[in-house]
């Protein structure tokens, strides 16, 4: 692996280590399956390995490591139905929530979750098979997800319900959501934003992944939704923003920023091709990544062998 991607044994080495590993392995998947939600791991990977490695305070994975098939839906008891949110440890009143709002974001959460130990690389041969609940669109059912969200920016609302019944309780875990900046183009989003606000659910940390695209294109060009930080704080949030691959700098904004009485609003600014730099001829079309041609493949194969092996 080349120094920029050298790691140490501290716990930032350790984030970088696991983002680095996340972006290796879905960037095999996506040769190997001819597409996959590449772009959506390249940015988030450090944002979501600083949440799992030193963020979140979470209690050991209680998933199986190999996922079980989907089962189907639950029935009037919910017998037999497992949760994805098992594979982020139990939710106890201490520990911490993590809700996955972006669905499509999934191949980020299990490559994260493999190179964390919470589920075992293996599990990533039943990504997008018929019978898996290693879904590409993630469910209630996926590992590492709690909700199905539905339309994008559900997850905020369904997250004001969750931390006001944990206020309500007293329990003192917190209530993360991490999205994507899409999302903010999405009324239902300020509304949920308001909500948090009025209620002082300040046990609610958003976490969004800026990486400047969406499904149309360039979300500058799509929709305006800059400034962020100013539009966050007129709905009633805290805004930090910070650069989405400093891992040292997205923890510190999470627990040292005071946000008493209002959600906390941690905006990461992302690249959707951090690592692979091929892809950026290829922007702003980098929603779902396929190798259009033996020189894009080659580009691809050579960049994935030059990380080594995913450990």
């Amino acid at each position: 692996m080349n120094s920029e991607l050298s790691t140490t044994n501290t716990w930032p080495g350790q984030a970088r280590r696991i983002a680095n590993g996340a972006r290796k392995r879905v960037l095999d998947l996506t040769i190997d399956r001819n597409g996959c939600y590449l772009s959506q791991t390249l940015s988030s990977a450090d944002l979501l390995a600083t949440l799992y490695t030193k963020s979140l305070d979470l209690g050991p994975s209680g998933g199986s490591p190999i996922p079980p098939e989907f089962s189907g839906v639950p029935g009037d008891d919910g017998a037999g139905y497992g949760l994805g949110a098992a594979y982020n440890g139990p939710r106890g009143p201490g520990f911490d929530r993590l809700l996955i709002s972006p669905a499509h974001y999934a191949v980020a959460i299990y490559a994260v979750l493999v190179e964390t130990g919470r589920m075992a690389p293996e599990a990533l041969d039943q990504f997008n098979t018929d019978g898996s609940t290693v879904e590409m669109i993630g469910a209630e059912h996926s590992p590492g997800f709690e909700l199905t969200t539905g339309s994008f920016g559900q997850a905020l609302s369904q997250a004001g319900g969750i931390a006001m019944a944990r206020k309500l309780r007293g329990e003192a875990g917190r209530v993360f959501v991490f999205m994507s900046d899409g999302e903010l183009e999405e009324g239902q989003t300020w509304e949920a934003v308001q909500c948090l606000n009025h209620y002082d659910l300040d046990n609610v940390i958003v976490c969004v992944d800026v990486n400047g695209m969406q499904y149309d294109g360039a979300t500058e060009e799509v929709m305006t939704i800059e400034p962020i930080p100013s539009r966050v704080e007129g709905f009633g949030g805290v805004a930090v923003t910070v650069d989405g691959h400093d891992v040292e700098a997205i923890d510190s904004a999470i627990q040292d920023t005071v946000h008493e009485g209002k959600p906390l609003f941690v905006l990461c600014y992302t690249d959707s091709a951090r690592h692979v730099p091929m892809l950026n001829e290829r922007k702003p079309k980098l929603h779902f990544v396929r190798f259009r041609n033996d020189r894009e493949l080659a580009d691809a194969r050579a960049t994935a062998e030059s990380w080594g092996p995913a450990e």
